[in-house]
């Protein structure tokens, strides 16, 4: 069975976190913060704060700029439940808007759907192809939707706007008009789960790069007390002699990342552009020279002249068919030995949200691309054997549910 997504755990990485254990530290410490900063000078950004996971970071986020009871949050449709679930645990209201034909977000819905209660645009990186950023943000600055925006707390009339929180949990990497995700919006945020470019087996991480007045250090500073109980001291800054004494300054979180995940991130980060993304890109190349013969694939857009993905997913859509015809390509798929998934299961189809009262006929696009999507294995040990065994399943499955449908 060719898997879908198994994590890249090679001896380097496993030497690291050897090493790492043996080191004695293995809560946030040295590696840790040496993890923040090589992701700052990666990301070309102020400060960054890594944590236990991007929800985490998101909600952070979104509980520092006092979003609360009575406040509303745009967000594609399209996305996984996190993106929406951290809003709900804030009090707040999820405004789920329709998509593009490249899975991402809609300027034109965001716009529709502003209103003087909305504190937060969070756009998310389908796959890992950017959003519209410049777009967005020339949008929140706009004369009209600025005089919309009512400020309730200290942070929100310092920003005196819609805060830009980006849901960038698939797009580590990818680049938009020359600049790489983390410092295209006011706040962004990583994922390094299991099935994530980058993993750490778990955890996020939170990229700082909001405009003055706002002192991105004086907050990296504040946010590792919130992740952290509220404690003003870790257990690093404890070693040094004298300094054991420590505060609790408000009720925090416990939200920190340790060492032994840094540690794999570390090893990742190092070979990054040079290793992880020329493999994945490679295998998003074959796939579409593939697939290109054949009139009813329609291939994901991931690169263009302003954007290139991160090679996260790789979305491929049958055109002309329905959502069981789709699960139906995806069983026989799956009968020769291949893993596939679909990405994502858009929120007003779950059932928390449908009892909220969000119903997928409104989001028609959303629901257009989700029930033709067969997200493909994308990973850097996929040999280039196994990408052929991938597409010449999806094409022979798709062939032999295409006879049945016009038989």
């Amino acid at each position: 069975m060719i898997p879908f997504s198994p994590p890249r755990i090679d001896q380097q990485i496993i030497d690291e976190v050897v090493n790492t254990l043996k080191s004695g530290w293995i809560t946030t410490g040295p590696r840790t913060k040496m993890f923040e900063k090589r992701l700052a000078e990666y990301c070309n950004v102020p400060e960054v704060l890594c944590l236990n996971s991007a929800t985490a970071g998101l909600e952070l986020m979104l509980q520092w700029y006092g979003v609360k009871t009575g406040d509303e949050v745009i967000m594609p449709a399209y996305t996984y439940c996190a993106t929406a679930n951290v809003v709900i645990h804030c009090g707040a209201k999820p405004v789920f808007v329709d998509i593009n034909d490249d899975f991402n977000i809609s300027l034109k819905q965001i716009e529709n759907a502003i209103t003087e209660k909305t504190k937060v645009i969070m756009p998310v990186d389908i796959a890992g192809f950017p959003c519209d950023y410049d777009e967005i943000n020339t949008l929140v600055k706009r004369a009209d939707i600025v005089e919309k925006f009512q400020a309730a707390t200290e942070e929100q009339k310092k920003l005196s706007r819609i805060l830009v929180l980006s849901d960038a949990a698939h797009s580590l990497g990818a680049v938009y008009k020359g600049k790489k995700t983390g410092s295209l919006s006011d706040v962004t945020v990583f994922s390094f789960h299991a099935v994530k470019n980058l993993t750490t087996a778990e955890g996020g991480a939170v990229c700082l790069n909001l405009p003055e007045p706002f002192n991105n250090r004086a907050l990296y500073d504040y946010f590792c007390i919130k992740s952290l109980h509220g404690q003003n001291k870790d257990a690093l800054s404890k070693t040094k002699i004298g300094n054991w004494r420590y505060d609790v300054i408000e009720a925090g979180y416990k939200l920190n990342m340790t060492d032994i995940q840094a540690a794999m991130g570390l090893v990742e980060l190092a070979r990054y552009d040079a290793d992880m993304l020329i493999r994945r890109k490679k295998i998003f190349h074959t796939y579409s020279d593939k697939f290109a013969k054949y009139s009813w694939a329609q291939l994901p857009e991931y690169e263009s002249i302003n954007k290139t993905t991160s090679y996260h997913v790789y979305l491929l859509r049958i055109k002309n068919i329905t959502e069981i015809q789709r699960d139906e390509i995806i069983s026989r798929i799956f009968e020769k030995q291949v893993g596939v998934n679909v990405h994502f299961i858009p929120l007003p189809l779950m059932s928390f949200y449908k009892k909220l009262g969000y119903c997928i006929e409104n989001y028609p696009s959303t629901y257009n691309n989700y029930s033709r999507e067969i997200s493909l294995p994308v990973y850097y040990d996929l040999t280039d054997e196994q990408i052929n065994i991938v597409a010449d399943a999806v094409i022979s499955s798709v062939e032999e549910t295409r006879n049945i449908i016009y038989l």
